[in-house]
């Protein structure tokens, strides 16, 4: 797992990710890069991140991916990230295509529902809380 200030280097990231497992003899790569939509006159979104928890949260990941032979990386992006520019990569290295496809889907999904990530809309310079966005968290307490 690894976090950057502002937007991301995909380029850098992915190809940095392709040389690490070049050796690996995994038969499929599976990435998913996140953007950032020109919507609601955004200017960008920004992000908090509660570091402890989403390390817990990508471990299980990691565990379930060692489980079916394959390795699952991701970025994301901490403060704000403008329009037009990549917030949140992931990628699935694995033996089969098929492990690949499916760990991918689930491990996006579950990030989207799970991940103690807190967005916000950034307009005329001012952060304003998602709400609307916002997926309640199990125990939070605040959005619970």
């Amino acid at each position: 797992m690894e976090l950057y200030n502002g937007p991301l280097d995909t380029k850098e990231i992915f190809g940095r990710w392709l040389d690490e497992q070049a050796e690996s003899n995994y038969g499929a790569y599976i990435p998913f890069v996140g953007t950032i939509r020109a919507e609601d006159d955004i200017e960008a979104l920004s992000f908090d991140i509660y570091e402890p928890v989403l390390q817990k949260w990508f471990d299980e990941w990691q565990e379930k991916a060692k489980a079916l032979g394959a390795v699952v990386k991701m970025a994301h992006s901490i403060g704000d990230v403008p329009v037009h520019t990549s917030s949140y990569v992931s990628a699935v290295f694995s033996p089969k295509r098929r492990v690949a496809l499916e760990l991918i889907d689930e491990f996006v999904e579950d990030f989207k529902a799970n991940a103690p990530i807190w967005k916000y809309d950034v307009k005329n310079g001012k952060r304003i809380y998602a709400e609307d966005r916002s997926t309640p968290m199990d125990g939070s307490g605040l959005l619970a």
